[in-house]
């Protein structure tokens, strides 16, 4: 909404600041921060009323969290959407399809998420929405998401709504520059996915989704590597939207993306503003409908920018999260036997002694450092 404001330049100078994204980033972030910060009370509020007994605790779990977090009202991923909506509306570009589309992908998962929490929390059990339904659903919007992405990146270029949608309206080819791949530490080669790419891409923005949901089970210990991954990705984004540094850095470069740094940044300030509620010990839980909406977002962005390896990286916390179940759901099945003491990892650790704290703050230290060596990436080519 505010990205008219240079072309009233002329008439007060420093207005000149709106056409660049870096000052609307910044602005994204503390907008998304201060809309979550003074506007939180009342969402949790509001969700204590309306759920009296709050978010159902696993049975199964440990034991200390029946006693600690009973009680504890969820979807408090309304809060951070709310904030991160807001801001990239008033900050972003609404010339940009790749907002939108990464919007419609962040909406579409919470969406989902939210049914899921409000199950649970109607039915005071931990089971909410069907596996199967659920995934089925996330991969219908990835792969229209997806789809969308590669009409935007034909030629003559989407600058406009009306451009995205006369480019949805046009013939489809297989070349276009949104399917392709690019492959790790190579400079300059992609390899093409064809009508594949729906599906590839599906893959990954489901995968991060779900990812980052597994996560989700300690105070904080979701939202802040959500946070250190956004920033990354905000800086890959600029980059990667830049002819002049995609160039000197050697990686691909995606016309319109750039704008995507302004999102990553509303997600940054809403959820600074969600952690403070959300500190141990959590006044709120993110919920089904912050963390499948994050996850979604990231692993959207990650896709547009072509940098889909390195979400593996930067992402790599979830990724732990995310196998350590896989593989304690396939040894179980195949062996009668656990390989953790509980699955997510996590809860792992807990069962082994370590405090909430430690666990939370040993896992972000994790995410801040494969976060550098995912931006490290950049010039191994």
């Amino acid at each position: 909404m505010l990205t008219f404001l240079p072309d009233l330049s002329h008439l007060f100078g420093p207005l000149n600041l709106f056409r660049y994204i870096t000052f609307r980033t910044g602005g994204a972030t503390a907008t998304g921060l201060f809309f979550v910060f003074f506007f939180g009370p009342g969402i949790i509020s509001a969700l204590r009323l309306k759920q009296g007994k709050g978010q159902p605790i696993r049975e199964d779990g440990p034991q200390s969290h029946l006693l600690t977090k009973k009680g504890t009202p969820t979807m408090g991923g309304l809060m951070i959407l709310s904030g991160l909506v807001f801001s990239t509306i008033l900050w972003g570009n609404p010339r940009s399809a790749y907002v939108w589309i990464v919007l419609f992908v962040t909406l579409g998962f919470g969406a989902i998420g939210f049914y899921d929490d409000y199950l649970k929390v109607t039915k005071q059990s931990h089971k909410g929405f069907s596996g199967r339904s659920r995934l089925l659903a996330e991969t219908v919007i990835a792969m229209i998401a997806c789809y969308f992405m590669m009409c935007t990146s034909l030629t003559p270029p989407v600058n406009s709504v009306a451009d995205f949608f006369s480019a949805l309206a046009a013939p489809l080819h297989a070349e276009a520059p949104a399917v392709k791949l690019a492959v790790p530490f190579v400079n300059g080669y992609l390899l093409s996915l064809g009508w594949l790419f729906p599906l590839f891409g599906a893959l990954v923005i489901v995968g991060a989704g779900n990812a980052v949901n597994f996560t989700d089970g300690l105070d904080g210990l979701a939202i802040v590597p959500s946070m250190i991954a956004a920033g990354t990705f905000a800086i890959i984004a600029y980059l990667a939207g830049n002819l002049i540094f995609s160039t000197y850095l050697g990686i691909n470069y995606v016309a319109g993306t750039g704008e995507l740094a302004v999102v990553c940044g509303a997600l940054i300030g809403a959820g600074l503003g969600f952690l403070w509620f959300n500190a141990p010990p959590a006044q709120i839980f993110m919920g089904d409908t912050g963390s499948l909406a994050l996850g979604g977002l990231i692993g959207t962005i990650a896709v547009a920018i072509k940098h889909e390896f390195v979400l593996v990286i930067v992402g790599g916390l979830f990724v732990l999260e995310a196998l350590s179940v896989i593989v304690q759901v396939t040894s179980f099945k195949l062996t009668g036997k656990r390989v953790f003491r509980m699955a997510p990892i996590h809860h792992h650790f807990e069962q082994l002694g370590w405090s909430e704290p430690q666990i939370v703050v040993r896992f972000w230290i994790i995410a801040f450092v494969l976060a550098l060596i995912g931006l490290a990436t950049l010039k191994v080519r």
